[in-house]
């Protein structure tokens, strides 16, 4: 009895086992895809900027080092009108 008991039990985690290794094959195409979708979203982003691709680097350091010209413009024009005022 006590045998066919832990053959049971043992049938069991076999069967946990076997749905645990399908989840975790299954986390990982999840994570591909959201990588991937993240990667198309950026190339989406990048393309509709319309950036030479000579100056992306330089625009993405930029954005690196925590401000782009466009930003940096926009801050003193604001500046500038709020000192006008």
């Amino acid at each position: 009895m006590a045998v066919s008991k832990s053959q049971k039990i043992q049938a069991e985690i076999d069967k946990v086992k076997a749905k645990i290794s399908e989840q975790q094959a299954r986390l990982k195409e999840l994570e591909k895809n959201k990588q991937e979708a993240e990667n198309s979203e950026i190339v989406d982003i990048v393309r509709g900027m319309s950036i030479p691709l000579e100056e992306l680097p330089l625009v993405l350091q930029r954005l690196r080092d925590g401000g782009t010209s466009g930003q940096s413009v926009q801050k003193s024009g604001d500046g500038g009108k709020e000192e006008n005022e």
